[in-house]
């Protein structure tokens, strides 16, 4: 399987829910295929986006096997299967389907905050066990503990199916120096949205984005002018969106791409809790944005 399939714009898509809390698969369908059309790259299921902490085992499954039979291999699909208990994730690997599914993301452990070797270790288990390849995911924001780039190019370097990382620490230097010392073949991915065209300019492959949800086809246009290089162009589509994107992340996500989507009428503004939606200033100011953004 070609590498190539993870470069350019994933977006790591949100879980509908109806008032009552079950999950609203027609709205699934919908945000899908608005994705496609979009001309997204591919979908990333069972996220941090997706509220995959809230889900239970059976709804995970009915997610999943939901989007594979509605994308219908029209474009890759990216399973995230994550945790801080190792042999927890191996056994949900190994329980696991794969058909449909062309990649799998997953975070580091949280909680535990494990040091480097344990990281290693950790991620040695899940590479020996998955039958698809692997994305790191570096997010020392949520998960306390922060990948340095030493451990990923490590990794990158002895596990063959170890093909790319998801760094969305907001180090730049970091991530300056996985692109530098990484195999010519590794990805490394955006996990910033605001940070996605300077990394891009630093040799970063792409982007698995939340703000894409709601707008995958000025997002990913934007990514894809980055690849080209032609930078000036893809600034004009990042100044747009810039404000957008600090209020989507304003008081969390997925609350602000959830109200975001509700504007759009894509969906209902409905999350689980811990989460709650946002607050009625940012969500009037969301909509004065996206509302000048048509103009």
């Amino acid at each position: 399987m070609s590498n190539s399939l993870f470069k350019g714009t994933g977006v790591a898509i949100i879980t509908p829910f109806h008032k009552d809390g079950s999950i609203d698969f027609k709205s699934l369908q919908n945000i899908i295929d608005f994705q496609i059309s979009g001309h997204i790259n591919y979908l990333v299921v069972m996220g941090t986006t997706g509220e995959s902490a809230t889900l239970t085992k059976d709804e995970k499954n009915a997610i999943i096997n939901f989007v594979i039979e509605i994308v219908d291999n029209r474009i890759p699909i990216v399973l995230g299967i994550g945790g801080n208990n190792t042999q927890d994730v191996i056994n949900n690997i190994n329980s696991q389907s794969f058909d449909g599914i062309s990649g799998l993301l997953s975070v580091c452990p949280f909680y535990n905050k494990p040091q480097q070797k344990g990281l290693y270790m950790h991620y040695k288990a899940i590479a020996t066990h998955s039958p698809v390849p692997v994305i790191l995911y570096n997010v020392p924001g949520r998960t306390g503990v922060n990948l340095k780039a030493e451990t990923v190019i490590k990794l990158a370097t002895e596990f063959k199916n170890i093909i790319a990382v998801k760094e969305a620490s907001g180090n730049l230097d970091q991530m300056m120096q996985i692109i530098k010392h990484k195999p010519k073949d590794f990805l490394v991915i955006s996990g910033d949205d605001a940070l996605a065209l300077p990394q891009i300019a630093l040799g970063a492959d792409g982007v698995i984005s939340v703000t894409a949800n709601a707008f995958p086809m000025e997002y990913s246009e934007m990514i894809q002018l980055c690849l080209k290089g032609n930078f000036k162009k893809a600034c004009e589509t990042q100044y747009k969106l810039v404000d957008i994107i600090e209020t989507l992340f304003t008081e969390g996500s997925p609350a602000g791409v959830k109200a975001a989507l509700e504007i759009k009428k894509l969906c209902s503004n409905n999350l689980r809790l811990p989460l709650t939606p946002i607050s009625k200033p940012t969500y009037n100011n969301l909509a004065t944005l996206m509302e000048d953004l048509k103009n």
